[in-house]
């Protein structure tokens, strides 16, 4: 009776073991089924899930009073085009939830196409990561440099096209923008280098992921991301917090 008990026990340990293992595979993909689009980066599931798709940025359709960014439209359109009524998988990185409570998720069709990489391909996103949810930024970065090359979409408009230094003006303070050229100087006990007028510093909350062979040297050419911003002695500065912000371009 005694081993019976024991070897009954024994079963019921291995059954839980393997059911656990099984929810915790599971747990890191999943299905859902898309309700509703609601622009080129962001849908709702049936269940009332909202998606963010993770390591990129499209964008912006009308808001309000806020009219449409050039191409927000059209980034809705292709993802509306991709998704729309259909079970796509869900795939995650380090966070899963943004401080809006939206779902951050890399997202596939059957087919396996990876949605936020086509939307980067056709030019209408960009690359758009946030530690620590970098897995896929460089993909994504390759995959964003040929649609740059071939001009595609966004990267011929005015508003989003790669910035050269010398084109910098006070008209795109605020903006998220690319900006590519040469360095002039780099003080890696700072964290910081020169590109030309524009200055790239590393906030120290970040200066963790940087070792000092990620820095450039004087005469590469870079093309780096993030929001351009001047200091209080107008002086021109963008920060970034992964090295997967900055690219070397040869």
């Amino acid at each position: 009776m005694i081993w019976r008990v024991f070897t009954l026990l024994i079963c019921c340990f291995a059954v839980q073991s393997s059911t656990a293992g099984s929810l915790s595979w599971v747990s890191q993909e999943r299905w859902v089924s898309v309700k509703h689009v609601i622009d080129g980066d962001t849908f709702t599931t049936r269940r009332g899930e909202k998606v963010r798709l993770l390591g990129i940025n499209t964008p912006e359709t009308r808001h309000d009073t806020s009219p449409a960014q050039p191409l927000g439209n059209e980034a809705k359109t292709l993802l509306k085009r991709l998704i729309d009524g259909q079970q796509v998988r869900l795939g995650f990185d380090k966070e899963k939830k943004d401080k809006y409570g939206r779902t951050l998720a890399h997202v596939y069709l059957r087919d396996g196409l990876w949605v936020n990489a086509d939307m980067v391909r056709q030019g209408l996103a960009h690359v758009y990561t946030f530690v620590p949810n970098t897995y896929a930024a460089e993909k994504l970065q390759r995959i964003e440099q040929e649609a740059i090359q071939h001009k595609r979409n966004m990267w011929s408009h005015p508003r989003w096209k790669v910035l050269e230094v010398d084109a910098l003006d006070k008209s795109l303070l605020g903006q998220f923008r690319l900006v590519q050229a040469s360095v002039s100087k780099v003080s890696r006990k700072r964290f910081r280098f020169q590109l030309g007028k524009l200055e790239v510093t590393i906030p120290r909350k970040y200066r963790e992921g940087f070792k000092p062979d990620d820095f450039p040297h004087v005469g590469d050419k870079v093309l780096v991301r993030g929001r351009l911003r001047m200091s209080n002695k107008n002086k021109w500065f963008l920060s970034i917090h992964d090295k997967s912000d900055m690219a070397h371009i040869k």
